[in-house]
């Protein structure tokens, strides 16, 4: 592998795509797939337990006990395996960006089974997610060489990475306490911002607990350092409350613009994370990662017009950035669910 060949065509053209590499792109790839699919069936699971119980937007835990919902957890699960083992293999620049498949086979599906129809120009805006995750892919640096988790430990103790995760708690703390009691059904990014913040965390947690079983697999014993039982710990705690906000976007909002905007945020807020934790960047040219950034400039632009075109789906409806779809009051699976009446107050959005 030619490291230092960057500049030249020849070099470029493998620099990203080592035995490891490959492997975390298949993981990641598969893990789409599940992924994309559980968004669908774990959306059917609430709508059924909402009609027979207090639903996730409002508080309520019902869909604990509905069997449906508990398979698109299966499923999601099995995808985060998936996904899990890719961060093991490769840095998460290549990893996080093709979370986008996921959006095309959520957003198909809700069209299909969900009735939650997808405009012409939500189409386009998934192809251009794609694309630009496709850009990203492409000029994503190889993995760092790690020998021990021990060195996963002294770069998340780093002032840079010490002074992000303060960050990220304060303001995950005060859109819990301040903003989601007010704005929790009327305005997406509420509950979508937690979500994407911690998820930020837990990814660089999961990332550190698979090299340490990358590397205790390969004979190198990583369980006996109690830095990998600390990562292991951060990661449930993130996991959990990810899924409970994550619940919460999904009953009270559009599936087909919740996976999009939890995608955009997720990814980005990852990868700044992974660029301070990891320093993806230092091993990449000013080419590399001036092309990258137009790589998330094109998934934000496929988002923003999948986002905005959701108006233009019934030329008389509501808008559907802010409330779900009328279509949900007549599933066909019989499931008299009234929409939530939510209130689009644009001099409170930019409070958020």
């Amino acid at each position: 592998m030619e490291a230092k060949s960057a500049d030249s065509g020849e070099g470029w053209t493998y620099r990203g795509m080592s035995s490891d590499n490959i492997k975390g792109l298949v993981l990641a790839l598969s893990s789409s797939f599940f992924i994309g699919a559980s968004f669908i069936v774990k959306k059917k699971g609430l709508k059924k337990a909402g009609a027979s119980g207090v639903r996730a937007g409002y508080g309520g835990y019902s869909y604990l006990y509905e069997p449906l919902w508990w398979a698109g957890m299966i499923t999601m699960i099995v995808g985060e395996i998936a996904n899990f083992a890719a961060y093991a293999f490769a840095p998460a620049i290549l990893v996080t960006p093709l979370g986008a498949l996921s959006i095309i086979i959520s957003a198909a599906l809700a069209h299909v089974i969900l009735h939650e129809r997808l405009h012409i120009f939500g189409m386009l805006g998934c192809a251009l997610c794609v694309v630009g995750s496709t850009t990203i892919v492409l000029h994503a640096p190889q993995e760092r060489q790690i020998e021990s988790v021990s060195e996963v430990w002294a770069l998340a103790l780093e002032p840079a990475f010490l002074l992000y995760t303060a960050i990220v708690i304060i303001v995950v703390l005060i859109i819990i306490f301040k903003y989601i009691p007010h704005y929790g059904e009327t305005h997406l990014m509420a509950y979508i911002g937690v979500c994407s913040l911690v998820g930020s965390l837990s990814v660089m947690g999961v990332k550190a607990l698979g090299i340490a079983l990358k590397l205790t697999f390969s004979g190198m014993n990583q369980l006996t350092y109690p830095q990998t039982w600390v990562f292991a710990i951060v990661v449930g705690i993130c996991v959990v409350t990810q899924m409970n906000y994550l619940n919460k976007a999904l009953d009270t909002f559009n599936t087909a613009v919740v996976s999009p905007i939890y995608f955009v945020m997720f990814t980005s807020l990852t990868i700044l994370a992974s660029v301070i934790m990891f320093k993806d960047w230092d091993r990449q040219s000013p080419t590399q990662i001036v092309t990258e950034m137009c790589g998330f400039v094109t998934i934000l632009s496929g988002t923003f017009l999948l986002h905005k075109t959701k108006d233009m789906v019934d030329g008389g409806s509501p808008p559907m950035h802010a409330r779900k779809h009328v279509d949900d009051d007549n599933d066909d699976d019989g499931f008299s669910l009234e929409g939530i009446p939510l209130r689009c107050q644009e001099s409170t959005m930019g409070t958020l």
